[in-house]
């Protein structure tokens, strides 16, 4: 389960200093305006769909951006730091630490401990700092969710494909996403 502290001992917020001085117990530690979200570390079927698409982002994805996995953060203050199963961004907005921008594409992998999380405190984040698109990908129901920024600045659900359906995204760049494709495991023929 997902477990939130909102201040420090000396009950201040949690600042990205803070995040040094955690463990490194596979869990994954991140803040949202202050408030320190620490997160089991995934498990099987998310670590291969994450692994999956990014993959498949990246056959796709032009020179002058990158496709990056978890953990990489996404640093845009003092206070929030997240770290997207799969990211997009430009490379010119990427340091060797961090993205200090919003990502083009911020992806989720839903986890039974995360799911709430990802699909509203996260997404409401990513709209707030300005990512284009937000997916979210449940591996039990074998499902893209596709959030777009509109017009106003805020994320519409323009597309939700399961299972064998397609989805052609124009956003970050063109790319076609099956769900089945990113959850079954690869065999590989000799």
């Amino acid at each position: 389960m997902t477990a939130m502290a909102t201040s420090t001992s000396s009950d201040r917020p949690f600042t990205v200093d803070d995040l040094v001085t955690m463990p490194e117990d596979g869990r994954r530690y991140e803040l949202l305006d202050g408030v320190l979200i620490v997160s089991p570390a995934p498990g099987r079927r998310h670590q291969r769909a994450s692994f999956k698409l990014a993959m498949v982002l990246e056959q796709s994805c032009p020179d002058t951006m990158e496709v990056l996995i978890a953990p990489f953060a996404v640093q845009t203050s003092r206070t929030t730091e997240l770290q997207p199963d799969v990211l997009v961004a430009r490379e010119r907005d990427l340091t060797e630490r961090n993205l200090p921008t919003a990502p083009l594409l911020a992806v989720e992998v839903l986890s039974p401990s995360t799911g709430l999380h990802d699909v509203n405190s996260k997404k409401a984040a990513y709209e707030r700092m300005g990512a284009q698109s937000y997916w979210v990908l449940e591996p039990l129901t074998s499902s893209l969710t596709v959030f777009e920024l509109d017009a106003s600045a805020r994320y519409q659900q323009v597309a939700v494909v399961k299972g064998t359906e397609q989805y052609d995204a124009t956003a970050p760049f063109l790319v076609r996403i099956v769900p089945d494709e990113l959850l079954k495991r690869s065999r590989r023929t000799s």
